[in-house]
């Protein structure tokens, strides 16, 4: 990190910890303003407001609710491509074009012994992601061995995410040894026909209900960046308020090449990013906020440490599913220049 930035982050954490929140009078005694149960309008109201002013805001909220222990959680891709669903974003679909290496589902020998390399990485989850509307026959039955093996690994919490699930696999996955099952809405409702169109934003709010119904806690977040408006923006977050997930993933589009967003690099900034995440801390005080995808390359290291201090608590470390990640090392350090720890 460039020592300029590294003071720069000091100066940012030392302004938030000593400059007053925003706060109104009250039976003469000034208090902070209750941001976590506005409007929806007056939520879209707070975008126009200075970045500095909502990181104040929505860092005092974190502070609130966690303490400095950011969780870490890293993700293999048990099964890559061939999905019939044409969700505009994702390179993985068989109604898109990109160049990506597919493969079937993984020996479940493969699947343990990277979870038990994310867990000498830091990592305290590992999620097992296939792709596909949802796994069927022997390809099931051997996810359901993955599981029980992943979950037998002292240290390590076992998550899936394996689609559209029936009530049946939900119950089975369950008792195999699943705590959290990720399932994101990825975009508001309205906003859902314009990314994909082989199932609809209840077909994945019914899922995230179904899972919880049955005792696991729901991972379930969003992509930012598609070309969504802020109402839509602040849609998603009042969407996931409702769900009331354990963890929200905030993924930032990271346009692929032979996928119909390819060419959306500029359909967001850095700042309207960090006032996103402001935002959903807010409107979603109680919830892991975790760093997904598109973090490495859509925001600057320093931009990383600000949506930190903004509200993120969780990261998704090592690789993604067809994109490259950050390194544990690199994260851990980020996190201690932040007075952080990763568990």
């Amino acid at each position: 990190m460039h020592q300029n930035a590294y003071f720069d982050v000091l100066l940012c954490l030392f302004m938030i910890k000593y400059i007053r929140m925003p706060n109104i009078l009250v039976n003469g005694e000034y208090i902070m303003k209750d941001y976590t149960n506005l409007t929806k309008e007056e939520y879209l109201k707070l975008y126009e407001e200075p970045l500095e002013e909502l990181i104040d805001i929505s860092h005092k909220i974190t502070l609130d609710n966690f303490d400095n222990t950011v969780e870490a959680c890293s993700i293999i891709s048990a099964k890559t491509g061939e999905c019939s669903e044409n969700c505009k974003y994702c390179a993985q679909s068989k109604h898109n074009h990109a160049e990506i290496e597919c493969h079937p589902l993984l020996d479940v020998e493969t699947v343990k012994k990277a979870a038990l390399s994310a867990k000498e990485n830091g990592a305290t989850r590992f999620c097992i992601v296939t792709s596909g509307r949802v796994p069927t026959g022997k390809d099931f039955d051997k996810i359901l061995e993955m599981i029980r093996e992943v979950a037998s690994i002292d240290g390590i919490h076992c998550c899936a995410s394996l689609g559209l699930l029936s009530e049946e696999q939900v119950k089975q996955i369950k008792e195999a040894g699943v705590e959290r099952f990720n399932h994101n809405i990825n975009t508001s409702e309205n906003y859902h026909k314009q990314i994909c169109t082989t199932h609809n934003f209840s077909d994945r709010v019914n899922t995230v209900k179904m899972i919880q119904k049955y005792g696991m806690e729901a991972c379930c977040g969003v992509i930012i960046g598609m070309g969504e408006t802020r109402e839509d923006r602040v849609d998603m977050a009042l969407s996931l308020k409702e769900l009331n997930p354990k963890t929200v993933p905030i993924n930032f589009l990271n346009p692929i090449k032979g996928t119909p967003l390819e060419g959306y690099e500029n359909k967001i900034n850095e700042e309207e990013i960090l006032k996103t995440i402001c935002i959903f801390r807010m409107i979603l005080p109680k919830a892991m906020l975790r760093y997904a995808g598109g973090r490495t390359t859509r925001l600057s290291e320093y931009n990383q440490k600000i949506g930190i201090i903004a509200g993120i608590n969780s990261l998704l470390v090592g690789n993604y599913l067809t994109t490259c990640g950050s390194k544990s090392e690199e994260d851990k350090k980020m996190l201690s220049e932040l007075d952080l720890v990763m568990g």
